[in-house]
């Protein structure tokens, strides 16, 4: 039900997800998983797909979709656009819901809406033949900037209607009706299709990046937060910690790729023979996807050690 990084393909057929074929179907910010529950019993032939950001929604979310035996849902924390552009293939999405999406207000943070052109002509080459996006927000300007940006990529037939009467019983749209703040809801049908395909751009591996170097390991008696830079993406060795009984060290690291987030953890340690140097890896904890970035992660913390004087023996990054 709660999916895993390493659970997740580039341009993976759903079928894969879901252990079985049906409609996909997907949830962009999810909440406390209220409607999703909704579309799950409503359509048991349908396949959920979930995305949601924010940890503590999830967390209700799988609580939810457990209290009420939902099996067919699935739900992943991080950004809807890595999901659709690097994971879905090409028209396997018949259905997406945006409901109350956060409107970003301000004019400098607009770059951070996910109703824009370059996401609507992502969206339909992910769709299939007639599929649809539904979008409900209680935000107007945002709303007619959606209909704007769709308007201009040429690709969708676009509906204004009245809210489905299941999307106005979400947390949020009872709280802006208690207010008497007005609802508004559009259909984007795909019409067309972009020409350009959308590959995926998160590059993936099959192997667990490690480095094995010489030396001693230095005492970890303090530790400065160190940022690793590469293309399109970024390090940042957050903090670092001993092992017990002195068996080496686990450095606690941010991956920022495009549209894709991971928390992992750097694992120092002596090899099986303390002749052989130490082992420089990613832990299988958290189930991380083997991207460029956790390769870089580790290629930072091993130029860290080589700059507290240990001699690098072999890589493989």
């Amino acid at each position: 039900m709660l999916l895993h990084p390493d659970d997740l393909r580039m341009a993976m057929p759903p079928s894969l997800l879901f252990e079985r074929d049906g409609p996909l179907v997907m949830e962009v910010g999810f909440g406390d998983g209220w409607f999703l529950a909704h579309l799950a019993h409503e359509h048991p032939d349908w396949n959920l797909l979930g995305a949601e950001i924010a940890l503590g929604s999830v967390t209700r979310a799988f609580k939810r979709l457990r209290r009420e035996s939902v099996t067919n849902a699935r739900l992943y924390r991080g950004h809807a656009r890595f999901l659709v552009r690097d994971v879905l293939p090409p028209r396997s999405l018949h259905r997406i819901y945006v409901n109350f999406p956060d409107p970003w207000p301000k004019k400098r943070h607009r770059d951070r809406r996910l109703l824009q052109a370059s996401f609507f002509q992502l969206l339909s080459t992910r769709l299939e033949e007639g599929g649809a996006l539904l979008f409900t927000t209680d935000h107007a300007e945002y709303f007619d900037f959606a209909l704007e940006e769709a308007e201009s990529t040429g690709l969708y037939d676009i509906a204004q209607q009245p809210p489905p009467p299941a999307t106005l019983q979400t947390k949020y749209a009872r709280k802006w009706r208690a207010q008497d703040i007005p609802i508004q809801h559009a259909v984007f049908t795909k019409r067309e299709e972009a020409g350009e395909s959308f590959p995926p751009i998160i590059e993936t591996f099959d192997i667990m990046h490690h480095a094995i170097l010489n030396g001693d390991l230095p005492d970890l008696e303090s530790f400065d937060k160190q940022v690793h830079r590469f293309k399109k993406g970024h390090v940042i060795l957050l903090e670092a910690y001993a092992a017990p009984a002195n068996t080496g060290w686990v450095i606690v690291t941010r991956i920022e790729e495009p549209d894709l987030t991971q928390e992992v953890l750097v694992e120092v340690r002596p090899m099986r023979k303390r002749e052989e140097g130490l082992f420089v890896g990613i832990k299988a904890f958290g189930q991380p996807l083997v991207t460029k970035g956790t390769k870089e992660a580790v290629r930072a913390v091993t130029e860290w050690l080589q700059h507290q004087g240990l001699e690098l023996v072999q890589q493989l990054y």
